[in-house]
This record gives C-alpha cells, sequence and structure tokens, in this order.
C-alpha cells in the first residue's frame, strides 16, 4: 500500500524566509578564517574562491558517455577550452560574455592563490601563531584523465618549490585514472596570520622522504559506566591483539584502524556497546590524530536498546571527553577527534571551480556570494547540544516534519554554503553535522564482517514487514531485525527517505576521513533496506515504493556511495548492483518503454496519489529528475537515458503550446481524469485540468491573469521569492534538462529565468544549480 496521503503533505505552509540580511562587512578578520563573504567590488580586501586548472569539459564528458557525447555537449561542438563550459553560464548572470573568465577579483587582488599550473590545488590558512612540520591531510577528487594512476603527484608552493605528498589512491575512472584520493604533506612553516597556496602538479618520480616509524600508541581509551559497571576499550590494547587496517600508507602519516566490544573488568564483551579507533600518526611531525567513534549498531545482536552511562575518553593520559548520563540510542553511534600533541590550527579551502567542474558535484551558481550574516546564523546553530555526541548539528531532528528547510537539495543548505564560500564556519557546521548524522537509528553494521549491513548478504532484512517476508527461501533462515522494544527504544530524531540530507558525501570527497565513507554507506544501504522485502524485490533493492521524493534522495545517496566508496572496499560492488538493478527498472518502465505516458512524468502508485490520485507533486518529480542528472554527471551511463526521459517534464511545463509557464510549479499538476483512466498525452491537457476553465482562457503571463491568482505578471507563485519555494525546487531540474534537452531545453530555461520574481540564493544555496554550458542564456 502507498503511504496515506497526508504523509505526502510536506511544504502545505512554507516559511518565509526572514527580513534581508545586514550589508556585508569591508573587512574581515584574517585569523578568524573567514575569508569569502567579502565585498567582490573592493579588490584591496576580496579574496575569493580558490582557483587553479581548469577542467577540460569535453574530456569530462568524453570519459562519462563516449566521444560522440561529447561532440554533441553544449558547448562542445567547437571543442571548448577548458573550464568554457562551467564558465557560461557564470558569465552571462555577471553580465559579461560568455567564454570570459569567472566573475571573481584580479588574481593580483586575491591573497595566497593557488600558483598556476597545477591540476587543482588548495589554501592552507594559518588560524593560530607561528607553526612549524605542520601536518596535512585532505581528500581530492579528480576530473577523468587528470591524474593518470601512477603518475607521481607534488605541492607546487608560491616560490615555485615542490612540497612533497603522499598520495593515497581510493577510487579510479573507467580509465584507470584517479578518481578520490586522500593527500598528506608536511608543511615546514606557517607564519602567524598568513596562508599557503599549494598546486597539485604532476611531479618526478621523487616523492616524500620517510620520516621514521609511526608512533601509534596513544593511549586512547573509552570507559563507560553502565548500571554501575565499567567498560573500556583501549586502542594500545587492541593494537597488540589485532592485525589493524591500514587506510593511509606511506612516508608523511599511516593511519591504522582497530575495533572491538567494550569489556568489563572479567574481560566480559558488552553485547551491543563497541568502540572503533582510527589512528593518523605523523612521524615528520612526532603527533598523531586519533579518531573515536562509540557504537551501538550491532545489526543481529539480540535486544537491541538505547543505553544510558556516563563516559569518559582520554587520550595520552588527558580527559578529551566526558559526559555523564548520555543516553546512547540503539542503532547509533557518535564521535570525537583529539590529538597528541597540538593539534594543527589550520583551515584548508579547496578548488571549488574544479570540485564542480570535474562533475563530482552539482553546477551550483559560483557567482554566489554567501553573506556573512547567513554564515554567522549557521555558526549560531552549530553551538550547544545539537553539535554534541547524540545531537543532529544543523539539521531537522524529525526528518519528516513538513514545510520547505535546509536539509532538502542534492546538497543541504549549509553545505552548499560551504562549497561557494569555503568559510571556515561553513565548513565546521557540515562536517560537524555529518559526525552527528551518526545519531539517528539508521546504522546497522554487521558483526561477521564489521561492515555496514548489506542487502546483497541479506537480500530479506527490512524495518517493515511480517517475519514471514524476511524468510530466505535460498538459507532458510529468517532475516528480520531483533525486535527492538518501544518503551527501551525512544528517540528524539526520526529519519526518513523523503527528507534525507546529504550528510556525508561531501564531507568525505574534501576530508577522506573514513568515518564519512561509512556515513554514506550506512544511509545508502538504510534507503534500500527499510522497505518490505517484496516491494523492492529482495536482493534487487528497488526504491520504486518510497514516494517520489525518497526515491530521488534515495538514488542520490546509493549513486554517491557506488561513485565515491574505494575500488577495494567489499561493498563497491554491493552498492553498483543495487544501483544497476534500479536504473535497469526505471528504463525498463520509463526510458525504453513505448507505452510509457508522453509527459515525463513519474507516474507509479507513490507519485498520483493527489485530488483523489489524479494529480502529482511537480516538485518531487524535480527532486527525482535532478538526482538522475546529478547521476548522469556522475558517469552512471545508464542514468543518460533516463535523465533524458524525465527532462521532458520540466521542459513541457516551461513551453508547451496551450500550457502557461507560471503555472510550472504548482503545488500539484493534474495529470488523468480519474484514477483507472491514462496520464494525459500533452501539458496541455494536464494544465487545463489544473488550473481550471476560467484561468485557462486568460493570456499567459498577463494582468488578467496575474490579478485573477493575485500575483505580479510573470510571478511563478509558489514561494517564489524564497530560496526554498517551489520555483526553486524545480530550478536544479530545469538546469539538468536545458543541458539534455536540446533546443527546447534552451527555450524552458531562458524562459524560466524570464520570470518576475526569483529569490536570493546567497543565503540557501542549495537549489541554485544552472546548465553546465549554454551560451548566451542568463544562468540565474
Amino acid at each position: 500500500m502507498p503511504p496515506s496521503l497526508q504523509e505526502f503533505h510536506i511544504q502545505t505552509i512554507m516559511p518565509v524566509l526572514s527580513s534581508p540580511l545586514a550589508p556585508l562587512a569591508l573587512s574581515l578578520a584574517l585569523a578568524s578564517g573567514v575569508l569569502h563573504a567579502q565585498d567582490k567590488n573592493n579588490p584591496s580586501d576580496f579574496v575569493g574562491l580558490p582557483a587553479t586548472g581548469k577542467v577540460d569539459d569535453s574530456q569530462v564528458v568524453k570519459a562519462r558517455h563516449g566521444a560522440a557525447a561529447a561532440d554533441a555537449a553544449p558547448g562542445n561542438a567547437s571543442g571548448a577550452a577548458s573550464g568554457n563550459a562551467s564558465g557560461n553560464a557564470s558569465a552571462n548572470a555577471a553580465g559579461r560574455k560568455p567564454n570570459a573568465a569567472p566573475a571573481r577579483a584580479p588574481a593580483a587582488a586575491r591573497k595566497a592563490d593557488i600558483p598556476a599550473g597545477g591540476i587543482t590545488g588548495v589554501v592552507v590558512e594559518n588560524t593560530g601563531g607561528e607553526q612549524a612540520r605542520v601536518p596535512v591531510t585532505f581528500g581530492q577528487v579528480f576530473a577523468p584523465g587528470d591524474l593518470p594512476r601512477g603518475a607521481p603527484l607534488a605541492g607546487k608552493l608560491a616560490d615555485g618549490s615542490l612540497l612533497p605528498l603522499q598520495v593515497d589512491v581510493k577510487a579510479t575512472h573507467a580509465d584507470g585514472s584517479v578518481r578520490h584520493a586522500v593527500i598528506s604533506a608536511l608543511l615546514p612553516k606557517l607564519a602567524k596570520g598568513r596562508q599557503t597556496g599549494i598546486a597539485l602538479v604532476k611531479a618526478s618520480a621523487k616523492g616524500a622522504e620517510d620520516a621514521g616509524k609511526p608512533d601509534f600508541e596513544t593511549g586512547a581509551t573509552v570507559t563507560v559506566t553502565l548500571d554501575g559497571e565499567r567498560y573500556t576499550a583501549s586502542s594500545d590494547r587492541l593494537l597488540k591483539e589485532q592485525k589493524p587496517q591500514l587506510w593511509l600508507d606511506g612516508p608523511v602519516a599511516t593511519e591504522v584502524q582497530v575495533a572491538a566490544p567494550l569489556r568489563n573488568a572479567r574481560g566480559e564483551e558488552h553485547p551491543h556497546l563497541a568502540a572503533r579507533f582510527a589512528i593518523r600518526a605523523y612521524p615528520g611531525a612526532k603527533r598523531a590524530r586519533v579518531d573515536i567513534v562509540v557504537e551501538n549498531n550491532w545489526a543481529y545482536e539480540p535486544g537491541p536498546r538505547n543505553f544510558t552511562y556516563d563516559v569518559e575518553v582520554e587520550v595520552g593520559g588527558e580527559t578529551v571527553y566526558r559526559k555523564k548520563e548520555l543516553t546512547h540510542l540503539h542503532h547509533a553511534r557518535w564521535r570525537t577527534l583529539a590529538w597528541t600533541g597540538a593539534a594543527p590550527a589550520i583551515h584548508l579551502r579547496h578548488d571549488s571551480d574544479y570540485l564542480i567542474d570535474s562533475r563530482a558535484l552539482p553546477n551550483y551558481d559560483r557567482t554566489l556570494l554567501v553573506p556573512d550574516g547567513a554564515l554567522a546564523k549557521l555558526a549560531a546553530k552549530w553551538e550547544g547540544p545539537r553539535s554534541e555526541p547524540m545531537g543532529v548539528g544543523v539539521a531537522s531532528p524529525a526528518m519528516p516534519n513538513t514545510g520547505g528547510r535546509n536539509d532538502i537539495g542534492l546538497l543541504p543548505g549549509w553545505a552548499a554554503m560551504y562549497l561557494l564560500s569555503m568559510d571556515a564556519r561553513a565548513k565546521e557546521a557540515t562536517l560537524g553535522t555529518a559526525d552527528r548524522a551518526g545519531s539517528w537509528s539508521a546504522h546497522y553494521r554487521d558483526k561477521r564482517t564489521g561492515l555496514p549491513v548489506s542487502l546483497i548478504d541479506y537480500p530479506y532484512m527490512t524495518l517493515l514487514g511480517s517475519p514471514g517476508d524476511t524468510r530466505n527461501p535460498k538459507t532458510g533462515k529468517q532475516e528480520a531485525f531483533p525486535r527492538c522494544p518501544r518503551d527501551a527504544c525512544k528517540t528524539p530524531y526520526k529519519a526518513d527517505s523523503a527528507h534525507q540530507p546529504a550528510f556525508a558525501y561531501l564531507p568525505y570527497l574534501v576530508t577522506g576521513d573514513y568515518y564519512y565513507l561509512e556515513e554514506l554507506q550506512f544511509w545508502a544501504m538504510w534507503n534500500v533496506f527499510s522497505t518490505n522485502p517484496g516491494y523492492r524485490k529482495n536482493i534487487e533493492g528497488l526504491l520504486a515504493t518510497h514516494q517520489v521524493r525518497g526515491q530521488a534522495w534515495s538514488l542520490r545517496t546509493l549513486g554517491e556511495a557506488a561513485y565515491i566508496t574505494p575500488d577495494r572496499h567489499p561493498l563497491k560492488n554491493d552498492f553498483n548492483a543495487i544501483l544497476k538493478s534500479n536504473l535497469a527498472w526505471y528504463n525498463a518502465t520509463y526510458s525504453n518503454n513505448p507505452s510509457a505516458n508522453g509527459l515525463g512524468v513519474i507516474d507509479n502508485s507513490p507519485a498520483v496519489v493527489y485530488k483523489g490520485k489524479t494529480a502529482v507533486a511537480p516538485w518531487q518529480d524535480d527532486f527525482f529528475t535532478q538526482a538522475v542528472g546529478h547521476l548522469a554527471e556522475l558517469g552512471f551511463k545508464d542514468a543518460q537515458p533516463l535523465l533524458k526521459w524525465k527532462a521532458k517534464f520540466p521542459i513541457v511545463r516551461m513551453t508547451s503550446e496551450g500550457a502557461c509557464w507560471v503555472d510550472a510549479a504548482n503545488y500539484t499538476i493534474t495529470v488523468r481524469d480519474s484514477p483507472a483512466a491514462p496520464i494525459y498525452d500533452s501539458m496541455a491537457q494536464a494544465w487545463k485540468r489544473t488550473v481550471g476553465p476560467e484561468l485557462a482562457t486568460l493570456p499567459c503571463g498577463g494582468a488578467e491573469q496575474a490579478a485573477a491568482t493575485k500575483r505580479k505578471p510573470g510571478d511563478m507563485g509558489g514561494y517564489a521569492n524564497t530560496a526554498i519555494g517551489f520555483p526553486s525546487n524545480l530550478q536544479p531540474a530545469l538546469a539538468y534538462a536545458a543541458d539534455v534537452g536540446g533546443a527546447a531545453g534552451k527555450k524552458a530555461w531562458e524562459r524560466f529565468m524570464s520570470r518576475s520574481v526569483k529569490p536570493d540564493y546567497g543565503p540557501a544555496p542549495q537549489f541554485a544549480i544552472v546548465p553546465r554550458s549554454l551560451d548566451g542564456v542568463d544562468a540565474r
């Protein structure tokens, strides 16, 4: 049975954004690390985003979808030079000619810019005093072909000298080139209040020199007092008892991982509570980072429940975290970080242009400036209990709550703010909220493998259905999770797929932290197994029974997990198999089905639930279209035909004869006469049934229509002046449609840009996605 109609009615009352923020300050303190919420017309103060090498857009498309697709891609017919595809949209938005440089201050006006000649690069800001031998580790995504596997990489500094780098390759593209790597370096010194730009350049085979044997004995200990009994876990002891797993391995940094249940004084293991340690040692800096995670998330351990305990975490004999009566929710986990010795006082800024141009991230409008006031508000939310273990950061505690909000989008608003500003406050909120994503009861770890539980191993596991639904006929065993009694498993947090933020993908891209990788994997699997096994076709993990918006965000998370999980990770093939099954179902049902509806709208039972099961929510459908567009850009070839089919719906709503584009972002659109009737063949039919005969006779976008709807001429309604309104929900779908929809797609985008009421995306840019390349088309 589909979810009730009531469950679909989010955004019935869309909150209006607060009054405009105060003007931006012209000068911000360098030491704060806030270097981008500035006036770009003041060259003496403007810093801008890190900028270095540009991606050859045609090469990315060719690697993703073949030579023919590269030749046909917008802007590539004449062999567009690197960076033009993404630059044209921003150029038009800034009132410049296409192919001009991106809208930013001249290079001479930017402080600590990344040296030229690199593939990409980073800027390291010193947020403390004078520092020497500073360890730096970060994640870096590469476009196809930019870094061939095995090619040496070095860091080029402003004086032309080369900084040795350690490159731990994690994932590769189909051509064998590096997709994602974790990069480590030891900076000889950082002057107080200064920044260092580092370009990532291809270099000779010589790399970083071995600085000696890493020291993993950090004295990291977790002590939990539960019901009067002490349980402990010690990293030093586990290193002696186990063969640790290697995550980083090289002359600059070596990271090992160990894990085990907490034990009491008699050596007895607690059945549910476990600790995981990731120790990253930098022998050249004579210090180490210790990542401590405490979990209550075994998938099949009998008697799951919440536990309330006192906890103390020590590293090197010093207490780094202490909490009385911490309630650890079932199937949840929490994390804390500490250093032996002084923690590096740095803020690292990535080259956002390169991250976006690589297509690992959507094409957010890089002409936007995130206001300082919005960043200050975000920082204020990241305070108090919400930021502590078992808090949820800046996310909404109950995902199913109604109304538009900052959580929803291909990236949540806080992460989009971080991507477009590289601001230290936005980074803290983004990474911190990804840390606290562990607080939801959505984490199921397989005790047998030590990994997030996989649908491929347990195709009949579920959070729904009767016990009979969970019997695996091949093994004869029930795969239902042990029952969690309601009185023992109360939680203030509610997870669902329909409003689920993209917590961990961007944090993993830019840090390479294994914790974030597992968060991404936990959520991707939870979305798949949370439904009835029969409805999802068991091992196939079909998402089609979710609400349409749930299908959208589940596909987004599943695709990102399949894309970025390391090649050698045991779950890599599992995520790819589940994604392949889903794309095959959608293509068979829609893209490759001659009988599929002509509107390009998802029309299965969870979709057509409004107005007596005759109407759809176009904003939910737009979420689905943008998720598919994101998958196509990540390189999943089976997403490409689905995107072309789905692009019809946003395009026809903006361009069809006999329909009016100002109603394209309505809350609902009627698509059939009755629950048993077929979907309309044309948008004209759908529009007339949606608005009624009286409005249908009025000239589109004119004064009479505006008066009848109590809107301005050209106002699309649906909270069009807000960054989370229904027209804003439509924008990413139209952006992807414009890139694959030919002349009709271009016309649809132009018309959308002609609307009279537009939002300020600066404080909330999660829907500020523009086409990759449409010469002569305004992008904002």
